[in-house]
């Protein structure tokens, strides 16, 4: 760490303006706004890491979106983890303590008054460690709620601390899909359950308790599991506005996980009269339309009497396109009914991120990535179907959205300048900004967007009709008529993207200001360019992604002067390090001083220790049974002989999508052939790197290989040696 304090007590001497590591690291990080119903105010969770105490600290603040003020709420973020508002009340929230004074590893739930901390009423003791909080308020009432923890297959919830320690440790499988991400499987499934705050009771918990809405659902591959794991919440589920019906998703229960991204979503009544039933499962005329592949974002209209939600038409393609779909809802006898399914703006072009309903429902704001950036977009449902959506927000990416009563929009952003920014966008396009990081936070203080652009250039795809994109991002030091070395930053996914967004992983402007001119292009595969951009892909990891890749550098070599590709280096993690690994067999790998490769792939073939077999089938057109051109084709492994560039192996233990002997397969290889490499492994992080200290570490290491040599310094004494 002195390292990085030296760098950075040297630069402030100076008067530059630059961030460093650890700055980024300790910066304050702040959720979306989420706003109370009038949208007079807004309730924000900040937590911040200090390296000298070792330890996070959080806080709820409230925003006041009239004025931009930001204050703390006195909450105590330690204790209380989630806070909705209540519906038809100002300030009125329904809020998860995570402690239970009667059951060890419980949570409690209780009614407050967001601006009356001290006087919050205990309404519920729940008996384990529930959270994903939904609410919504019924005509006589009553508040029916929505919450999620994992559970035994009798359907009850699952506390880990009541558990009892088996005395064996062995796991037994007999089904693939054994460990998912950085987990093992366990017989424990995640599921939605539902609760009522009785309002002629002080809003006490019914007597009938938690009632889990997965039971009843039969299976025949895969039990039924919501949120879907590993990156699932509360988005995962809805409850309507009136209380009446709850909507969530699930893994197809006739496939199996490790072979099929599909999913379906759930319709039920939440008084439990049926099991609850997807509306989009085979059989379905969604189904038969030919739309089978992964589902999401189920979201009920204000008035309760539709559904808004995205789905993918291939079955085994984490990546098809997310299209837009709304249907009616009724009920009659306690019978649910759907009617009127159709797609919404089909010939756009871009996949649908986030569905926010217009407050008279009959509009829906989205939000979509395109050209490397998140914007929102408005919809009518009456459009008709050639209608494409025009970007309504400026030129920071939307990491969150609010529809506000007036319909003006709430919005969350951020950009590779700023962690986050707060402010509302009118109908007329106008934006009210409340608040910046780069203005409130010191450890972020003078950057901006003078340090960012945009590059373009044509690209390998011969039926591709645009020019293919890359960001460019110069120190903030930057001086006219000198020179940076490159660094050329490869996007993981390998459907994905380098964006304009704010990383705690991959910051573009900590890597510049290192003194670099960062180049992040998006080469075939890349999202947010179209669909067939990405599609393109398939089956084609080292054809045109590669070449793509040196069209881009050969660009920036002959277009900005104040880019050193002679003294440049090249990183990628994911497929970025696939990338980077497949650029060291070629000849673009000569062009580099160094390379870093995080949990990338280096033989194609030893991709079938994944969990998600599904992306090998897809992305290298079959199996190992099959005939397999395409994983021998592009495999890093038959470029050996090439190998000559000294190159930083960074992969983790807990890393089940591309398991961590991969990255020693590699490293081992690079010291065999006696070529400059170093290995970083981290045994408590899984493909991203997300604890405080072992994120220092990691920007340490790399810095210091890097800047050994692009910019000559002296490499430091970390390694383990024999």
């Amino acid at each position: 760490m002195a390292r990085y304090l030296g760098i950075a007590a040297a630069l402030a001497a100076t008067g530059a303006l630059a961030i460093t590591p650890e700055q980024m690291i300790s910066a304050p990080r702040r959720s979306v706004a989420s706003p109370n119903p009038s949208g007079k105010l807004a309730l924000i969770s900040t937590s911040q890491y200090s390296f000298e105490e070792e330890s996070t600290s959080s806080v709820w603040q409230l925003l006041d979106l009239a004025t931009g003020e930001l204050t703390d709420s006195k909450w105590n973020a330690t204790e209380v983890s989630e806070v909705v508002f209540l519906p038809g009340t100002e300030t009125g929230i329904l809020y998860i303590n995570a402690t239970n004074e009667q059951t060890p590893g419980g949570v409690s739930l209780w009614v407050g008054d967001v601006l009356k901390p001290a006087e919050g009423t205990l309404v519920a003791s729940l008996d384990a460690p529930f959270s994903g909080l939904k609410v919504a308020k019924t005509s006589s009432g009553n508040l029916h709620f929505l919450v999620n923890s994992l559970a035994y297959q009798n359907g009850t919830a699952f506390n880990p601390e009541l558990v009892p320690t088996p005395p064996h440790t062995g796991r037994l499988y007999e089904n693939v899909y054994t460990r998912h991400w950085d987990k093992w499987l366990t017989k424990e499934r995640y599921a939605v359950f539902g609760g009522s705050l009785l309002a002629n009771s002080s809003y006490s918990l019914a007597h009938s308790g938690l009632r889990n809405l997965l039971q009843g659902i039969k299976f025949t591959a895969t039990r039924p599991e919501s949120p879907v794991q590993p990156f699932g919440g509360s988005g995962d589920y809805d409850i309507s506005p009136d209380g009446s019906v709850f909507s969530f998703l699930s893994k197809a229960p006739h496939l199996n996980k490790a072979n099929y991204t599909a999913s379906y979503i759930y319709l039920g009544a939440f008084d439990g009269s049926e099991v609850a039933t997807a509306f989009n499962g085979p059989e379905s005329e969604v189904f038969k339309a030919g739309h089978q592949g992964a589902s999401g974002q189920p979201t009920f209209s204000p008035d309760s009497s539709k559904l808004a939600y995205v789905q993918q038409d291939g079955d085994y393609y984490e990546s098809d396109r997310w299209k837009l779909y709304t249907l009616d809802i009724s009920s009659s006898s306690s019978k649910l009914s759907t009617s009127n399914w159709k797609g919404v703006v089909p010939k756009f072009d871009r996949s649908v991120a986030s569905i926010h309903w217009a407050p008279n429902g009959e509009s829906l704001f989205i939000t979509a990535e395109d050209y490397a950036i998140e914007r929102a977009f408005h919809i009518p449902l009456s459009a008709d179907e050639s209608f494409i959506p025009k970007n309504l927000t400026s030129v920071s990416s939307v990491s969150g959205l609010s529809v506000l009563p007036d319909s003006s929009l709430l919005v969350s952003a951020n950009s590779i300048w700023s962690s986050r920014d707060y402010y509302i966008l009118s109908g007329n396009g106008t934006q009210n900004v409340l608040f910046s990081s780069t203005k409130a936070d010191e450890e972020l203080a003078g950057l901006g967007p003078h340090t960012f652009s945009e590059i373009f250039y044509d690209g390998s795809l011969p039926d591709f009709d645009q020019q293919l994109h890359a960001l460019v991002v110069k120190p903030s030091n930057f001086v006219q008529n000198k020179t940076y070395p490159l660094a050329y930053i490869i996007h993981g996914g390998p459907q994905g993207s380098n964006g304009n967004l704010w990383s705690t992983r991959w910051n573009f402007q900590v890597w510049a200001d290192q003194g670099y001119i960062v180049v992040a292009p998006n080469p075939t595969g890349s999202t947010g360019f179209g669909q067939y951009l990405t599609d393109a892909i398939q089956g084609n990891w080292g054809g045109n992604p590669y070449d793509d890749v040196v069209l881009g550098w050969e660009y920036v070599k002959k277009n900005l002067a104040f880019a050193d590709t002679k003294n440049g280096i090249c990183a990628g993690a994911s497929y970025g390090g696939y990338m980077t690994n497949w650029i060291q067999g070629h000849d673009l790998g000569n062009e580099f001083k160094a390379l870093v490769t995080h949990d990338g792939l280096v033989n194609t073939l030893a991709s079938w220790s994944s969990e998600e077999l599904w992306f090998m089938r897809h992305d290298y057109n079959g199996t190992i049974g099959d005939e397999y051109t395409t994983y021998d084709k592009y495999n890093p492994m038959n470029h050996i002989a090439n190998w000559s560039t000294p190159q930083f192996v960074v992969h983790n233990t807990l890393d089940y999508r591309l398991a961590e002997s991969d990255g020693l397969e590699l490293f081992n290889i690079l010291q065999a052939k006696g070529i400059p490499s170093r290995f970083l492994n981290f045994p408590n992080e899984n493909h991203h790197v997300l604890k405080p200290a072992n994120s220092l570490f990691w920007h340490q290491e790399i810095f210091n290989w890097i800047n050994h040599y692009a910019h000559g310094e002296k490499f430091d004494e970390v390694p383990i040696g024999e």
